[in-house]
């Protein structure tokens, strides 16, 4: 290790730790002197990009942030906050954990889900539901395999001990993702009013106690290694990967919420990325105060840890609690009951500097503020311009893809692609059912449902993003990101409330990366604000990128919207799935001539360039008002948007749970493939009783949506233009087995 000398930390030290030449010089500035090798390393972690979002905060704070139920903004607390009503908030974000994953997916997937759970409790709020959104490479590849197994199994052990079921998530497949899978988890939690705590430090004299488990070895450098490059020499990162343990989790998240309620905490944060350094600062610029730390206090399971190895240390499973002054005893109590550390470190002080001692020696003084987000930490504005790319998705026309004449042939492709077939072999390796909550897991929807117990509501939940259509546009593809969310909401029965977001690019500092950062960040806003769901907060997460070819390139710009619903009476839950032979099925919206960045196109045309699928935010709406219309009077038996695979697909999904079939006639003035295959927006497929039908046209003479009929349920063939393709269950068999077939 470097001396902790400051006369011997130089710009290389500095350069090693992962910080700009004027970044250093901007240290030294702050100090009025130059840093020793342990203050060095705290300006290092905290002025990364996983904790300073110095190259992203300008365009994220142009997010619209303002809602009706807006209990907690983004910024202001670990998580965001929505009202739902009846004296109850609901507690929801979503992060990254890419890098860790990508080097250690077992570990580095669980403690994504472990650090996502504690920024829910740390708020008060009991976490009751989990979802993911997982990327990784060609499911052919080995290393992919070893990822995906990896990567599900970390989720899976952790959240089914820690007791939360996965009610929801996505998993997609593209050799972008070779090197670097992403690997999103969410958690949603439920609070009472008057039960939040609040991330904060202040009242001079307050004792500061960390909480939790021990402090060792693991993980230290974690923030400025997700603020950085995977290459090939990134397996020796191990030890930047944390390790997690859910048993110890599932008895701090007892703990936190049982101290919380005595009225003794002050504040209280989740020590994630980059530990005891980052809870201490951001809790004391928040409250203007600072802190006297003693580092030789903290509980370690390894001897001999230097000062920046004890600040730094990403160890599980801990967090920082501010006390009032004379009810310390009260705190000790709760935690020693759970039998879990809780030893007072440090106190609050008047002046807005950290101090910290290591054995009665200072071993680093620095302000607060300027270590953090808002305070003195970096700011950027990066450059960006349009990639090559760009202007060649512009050049695909459809008519350079023949008609074809094979629909088996293509809809067998589709059935049996990984990006479409069913994820059984990963949702069977989660528990869905743990906590009574989950309302979905035999009624299949396209929110998941979470009960609200004791109220008539349910939480509806989601996660979204076609990559593919991000790389195509960035702003419109995140504009059809929201707004599939939403669709997904209001086909289960609800509206959309507010939104959580991952936002997953390449290195910031390629300027055709940022353009497409900037584009995302674009459609993000004109979707929320046309849909009214603010950004309650989120995570961004760059330097994902793949070698490719020889070549380095960035992943498909990946920002994962996960959106919160409220359905206002489960009565209204509304499922996909057909109920009955000779109901009639509809088509709400428009079809259009376009195969463009479908999985058809992509997949079975090997066409890897063209314009996002056709999007139009002000029909996206219409059709929204007509389904939640149909919904409250009744009239529908079932509702699934078409996404993935086009319409085609969406009518199996619907057709395969009650083991029924549809017969369909296609649209003469579009092309086939198009019609069946093409994945444009706006569109729902619902099926409707025969003695609805005329309550249903009325409503629908009435909304401006349009809509067309496409066929009738049957007893479970697959027809269309009165030609008889499939049987329902070999197709059923295929898209249940595939992705389960190649992993076993």
């Amino acid at each position: 290790m470097e001396s902790t000398d400051s006369n011997k930390v130089t710009f290389e030290t500095a350069s090693k730790l992962g910080l700009l030449p004027e970044e250093f010089e901007k240290i030294k500035v702050i100090l009025g002197r130059t840093p020793n090798f342990t203050e060095l390393s705290m300006f290092s972690v905290m002025w990364s990009e996983h904790c300073s979002y110095k190259n992203s905060i300008k365009w994220l704070k142009t997010l619209p942030k303002d809602g009706p139920h807006m209990l907690a903004k983004a910024g202001e607390e670990n998580a965001g906050l929505v009202d739902i009503g009846g004296g109850l908030g609901c507690c929801f974000k979503i992060e990254s954990h890419n890098h860790p994953s990508a080097v250690e997916p077992y570990q580095g997937a669980a403690t994504g889900v472990g650090g996502i759970n504690r920024d829910i409790f740390t708020m008060g709020a009991r976490p009751i539901a989990q979802l993911n959104s997982l990327r990784f490479g060609s499911i052919e590849l080995d290393h992919t395999k070893w990822l995906l197994k990896g990567v599900v199994k970390g989720i899976g052990d952790y959240g089914n001990a820690f007791g939360v079921p996965v009610v929801g998530g996505e998993v997609y497949f593209d050799e972008c993702y070779n090197t670097n899978p992403l690997v999103n988890a969410m958690s949603v939690g439920i609070v009472k009013e008057g039960n939040t705590a609040s991330a904060t430090s202040y009242g001079v004299g307050n004792p500061v106690f960390i909480v939790g488990s021990s402090t060792g070895k693991d993980g230290i450098h974690g923030a400025t290694f997700a603020s950085e490059d995977i290459t090939e020499s990134t397996s020796e990162k191990l030890p930047s990967v944390q390790v997690g343990d859910p048993f110890q989790e599932k008895l701090l998240l007892e703990a936190s919420l049982e101290v919380i309620k005595t009225g003794a905490v002050i504040g209280m944060q989740d020590m994630g990325a980059a530990g005891i350094i980052c809870s201490t600062s951001e809790m004391s610029a928040k409250g203007k105060h600072g802190m006297i730390v003693h580092l030789d206090k903290v509980p370690m399971r390894q001897q001999g840890m230097l000062p920046f190895e004890i600040l730094l240390s990403e160890s599980q499973e801990r967090m920082l609690v501010v006390v009032h002054k004379g009810r310390e005893q009260e705190v000790k109590d709760v935690f020693d009951k759970w039998d879990l550390n809780c030893v007072q470190i440090a106190e609050v002080t008047e002046d807005t500097n950290l101090k910290f001692y290591m054995n009665g020696e200072l071993v680093g003084d620095v302000p607060a503020d300027d270590l953090v987000l808002g305070g003195g930490a970096p700011v950027y504005e990066r450059e960006y311009s349009e990639p090559a790319y760009f202007a060649k998705t512009k050049e695909f026309k459809i008519d350079s893809i023949p008609e074809p004449t094979n629909l088996k042939e293509i809809a067998l492709h589709l059935v049996g692609n990984v990006n479409i077939c069913s994820k059984k072999w990963v949702i069977e390796q989660y528990d869905t059912m743990v906590g009574t909550k989950n309302m979905s897991t035999n009624a299949p929807s396209d929110a998941a449902v979470v009960n609200v117990k004791g109220t008539d509501k349910a939480l509806l939940l989601t996660t979204d993003c076609n990559s593919r259509y991000v790389n195509a546009d960035p702003k419109i593809g995140c504009e059809i990101a929201v707004a599939e969310a939403a669709r997904n909401i209001v086909c289960t029965g609800g509206y959309p409330s507010a939104i959580t977001n991952c936002l997953n690019f390449g290195n910031p500092y390629n300027p055709e990366v940022y353009w497409q950062f900037v584009g995302a960040i674009k459609g993000m806003s004109e979707a929320c604000l046309r849909f009214e769901t603010p950004v309650t907060g989120g995570n961004v997460s760059f330097y994902n990128q793949t070698a490719i070819g020889g070549t380095i390139e960035p992943i498909f710009p990946t920002p994962v919207i996960g959106m919160l619903g409220i359905l206002p009476d489960k009565k209204l839950q509304t499922t996909l799935d057909f109920k009955k032979e000779g109901d009639i099925v509809y088509l709400i919206g428009k079809s259009y001539n376009d195969i463009s960045s479908s999985e058809y196109l992509y997949s079975y045309h090997k066409v890897k360039l063209s314009t996002p699928p056709h999007f139009d935010l002000e029909e996206e709406c219409t059709v929204h008002e007509a389904i939640k219309t149909l919904i409250e009077n009744g009239v529908i038996n079932s509702a699934h948007d078409v996404s993935d695979g086009g319409l085609f697909v969406t009518l199996l999904e619907s057709a395969m749970p009650n083991n029924l079939g549809f017969s369909i006639t296609t649209d003469s003035e579009i092309r086939t493939d198009a019609f069946l295959f093409g994945e444009g927006q706006s569109r729902v497929v619902v099926s409707v009783s025969p003695e609805n039908e005329e309550s249903f046209i009325e409503l629908m003479a009435q909304a401006d949506a349009e809509f067309s009929i496409l066929g009738t349920v049957n007893s479970g063939d697959v027809s269309i233009d009165e030609e008889v393709l499939f049987k329902t269950s070999e197709l059923k068999v295929i898209f249940e087995n595939k992705l389960s077939g190649i992993m076993n």
